[in-house]
């Protein structure tokens, strides 16, 4: 218990220190931002780097989510297992686009028993009724395949490769946050400007026309462990190219 104790001390010491190399209210350029925070960051292990867009939308509306997938520049750090339910030409599509499952009745009777080895899903069109039969299973955990984030698709190849890069997706969640993860600390500041930078254009392209006032409210990025730190949204959206 006591070294449970010192540890929990410590952790909170590091986050002390951290948070004081801050300025209290002020937000930073994307440049001074990322350069600050591998400063900021003290864990051991390569965090991963996200984003938190506040957005002056209001999620409640139907018309007003803001929801997407996108591939970044350099992808997030991390290989995902791709599970493809097509038939015939397209399932042999996803295998050779580096599908690491495919199949068809036979994979949706594999989840039905409780095999879930893969990451994301994505399915044909002509698969889609089948696939109901899995909602209750893959809804929850955020794999049921949707046609707006590209998963649904007959251009299997294509998204094989998207996943497997790790294609991003984002939505608006309570009070017009949109939360995603841009990649990993060891990423450098360069790579995480670029991936941000893409991320931003791409919120800013998805604005809801009933979007209105202020739609970029607030920007902050942080480690998996250390303090958020705010950005400013005119300087963002100028490197961004969408000021």
């Amino acid at each position: 218990m006591a070294e449970k104790k010192k540890k929990v001390g410590n952790q909170g010491k590091k986050y002390a220190e951290a948070i004081a190399k801050l300025q209290v209210g002020k937000r930073y350029s994307v440049a001074e931002g990322f350069d600050l925070l591998p400063q900021v960051a003290y864990a051991k292990f390569d965090e991963t780097v996200d984003v938190a867009f506040s957005l002056g939308v209001d999620p409640k509306h139907s018309d007003q989510m803001v929801r997407g997938a996108m591939v970044l520049p350099h992808g997030i750090g991390k290989t995902f297992r791709v599970a493809v339910l097509a038939k015939g030409e397209k399932a042999r599509e996803a295998e050779a686009a580096g599908a690491d499952v495919v199949g068809a009745d036979d994979l949706i009777e594999r989840i039905q028993g409780g095999w879930m080895d893969f990451d994301k899903m994505i399915a044909t069109p002509d698969m889609m009724v089948a696939v109901s039969k899995i909602g209750k299973i893959l809804g929850p955990r955020g794999l049921m395949p949707n046609p707006k984030l590209g998963t649904v698709t007959f251009e299997v190849a294509k998204a094989v490769k998207e996943q497997k890069l790790g294609k991003i997706e984002y939505r608006t969640e309570k009070a017009g946050i949109v939360h995603v993860v841009i990649g990993r600390k060891s990423f450098g500041a360069q790579k995480l400007r670029e991936n941000f930078s893409a991320l931003l254009a791409t919120i800013v392209k998805a604005k809801p026309p009933t979007s209105k006032g202020t739609y970029l409210k607030n920007i902050t990025i942080s480690t998996t462990m250390s303090p958020g730190i705010a950005l400013d949204t005119a300087d963002a959206a100028a490197v961004s190219g969408v000021a």
